[in-house]
């Protein structure tokens, strides 16, 4: 640590690591402020966090549970400790850009732990930055188990570097991101033991991993959202459990590889390794061993998005597939090993798969009515109920009570808000220009309800007090 903070204003790690989180956070608010978040998921940890920094009760009653019932993630309950300062979600914006660009500090670490050289180690920082996965993961919103991400890497290091109280650190962050990842720190406990020749630090990564397991999708989970872990629903067709899907994994192995072998897995696979190609091509490859069980489950999942590197369900894979690189790198391998073909390639496949484009398109679809969103929005002034679209939900979240206008709600009783703002022509996921048009015509002709602002296909409804007196 003191080799990159000896001097901070001339390691160029560093100084890639502080531009990568500006370009990130910017493009994220960026994509906030064109109205292209979501309630799901943005909205959902946006509204649970900003509930627990005001000592309420953290249930988001669009998602309908609470924010412990989704994945045990306490770690939003540190991250609460900044709405406290200031509730405003452009701290979740700030956290995420800063984890995902802080792993090229560990991976440049790890790589100088390797024995590689300074300017091999700077480089391979430079292409950690470079993955797609990391631009695409930053615009999805936003998700704790970016934080892991360095903590992973951090957990290696250090492991290897016999520091205990630093691995624990890691490894009760990483458990408070989302309770799959517990499965990580059960093969990472594997591979400690076996490869790394650390039975202390593998006994104490597969005790908390199962620990943390069995608690959280046993008791946390089912206990604050009355149901069994989403896990559940996505690999139903193994059964209705955790233990019968796990024993059907074994019993049924035809099933498992008909859902394994398919060529959308294919696809997934050569994305996946394609921008890191180059490194893994070679034998020291055990690291990913640590990946195998966040690999499967998304290969085994129906879910296409599992297999979409524009969202976070392959982010747990990443840090091995560095530590792949590295140990190919420090013993000779790799298909080439030149600074500048490393960079070329990254540059490469960031243009070829990083979602910057959407900067000029998909995210500009909202254009033409951007302005009346936004005079919509300065007229709620209170912190009442609402009822609105997807896009504008996530701008609304600072408030107990907050519903969707989406589909299977189209009879919901309007008496319980004070306001219903909706966007007819970007109704969001899963509406309907239709749906809309029906509660528009629902609230005109609501008794309690008086038009508000109407522009551009944009609605805001209000309630009205015959007396006068509002709350």
């Amino acid at each position: 640590m003191n080799i990159i903070f000896k001097n901070i204003k001339n390691n160029p790690v560093v100084i890639a690591i502080i531009i990568s989180s500006l370009i990130l956070f910017i493009s994220s608010s960026l994509r906030h402020a064109l109205f292209q978040s979501n309630a799901y998921d943005l909205g959902i940890f946006d509204n649970g966090i900003y509930l627990i920094s005001q000592g309420q009760k953290p249930f988001v009653t669009f998602r309908g549970l609470h924010i412990l019932g989704d994945h045990a993630a306490y770690i939003l309950y540190v991250i609460a400790l900044f709405y406290k300062i200031y509730p405003d979600v452009h701290w979740l914006f700030a956290i995420q850009a800063i984890s995902l660009s802080l792993g090229a500090l560990p991976t440049y670490q790890l790589s100088l732990q390797a024995g590689l050289k300074e300017t091999q180690a700077q480089t391979f920082a430079f292409v950690y930055l470079l993955y797609p996965l990391i631009f695409n993961v930053n615009l999805f919103d936003f998700h704790p188990e970016v934080i892991a991400l360095p903590a992973i890497l951090y957990a290696i290091l250090y492991a290897r570097n016999q520091n205990f109280l630093g691995f624990i650190l890691s490894i009760i962050i990483i458990l408070g991101c989302k309770e799959v990842l517990s499965l990580v720190l059960i093969s990472m406990g594997v591979w400690l033991f076996i490869f790394e020749k650390k039975p202390r630090y593998a006994l104490v990564s597969i005790i908390l991993g199962f620990l943390w397991f069995f608690l959280s999708t046993e008791f946390i989970i089912p206990h604050f959202s009355q149901a069994p872990p989403i896990a559940v629903g996505v690999y139903s067709f193994l059964g209705n459990s955790l233990p019968e899907i796990t024993l059907n994994i074994i019993l049924k192995p035809g099933l498992v590889l008909s859902k394994i072998f398919t060529l959308a897995n294919l696809e997934y696979l050569i994305l996946l390794l394609i921008p890191l190609i180059w490194g893994l091509w070679g034998r020291h490859l055990t690291p990913l061993i640590c990946a195998a069980p966040i690999l499967f489950l998304n290969l085994l999942a129906e879910n296409p998005q599992m297999k979409n590197l524009t969202q976070q369900y392959s982010l747990a894979i990443l840090p091995f597939l560095i530590l792949a690189v590295i140990d190919n790198l420090a013993h000779g391998e790799g298909l080439f090993k030149p600074r500048k073909w490393m960079i070329l390639w990254s540059l490469i496949a960031f243009f070829s798969l990083a979602k910057y484009g959407y900067f000029t398109s998909k995210y500009l679809t909202t254009l033409d009515n951007w302005q009346a969103t936004r005079e919509a929005l300065s007229y709620i002034k209170t912190q009442d109920n609402v009822l609105t679209t997807d896009k504008i939900a996530p701008h609304l979240t600072h408030r107990p009570r907050l519903e969707l206008a989406i589909q299977g709600r189209e009879n919901l009783d309007l008496q319980p808000f004070q306001y219903v703002l909706l966007n007819q022509r970007h109704p969001g996921w899963p509406s309907s220009p239709e749906l809309v048009i029906g509660l528009v015509k629902r609230l005109q002709n609501h008794p309690d309800f008086q038009l508000k602002y109407d522009r551009d296909d944009v609605w805001l409804f209000e309630k009205f007090y015959q007396n006068n007196d509002h709350r």
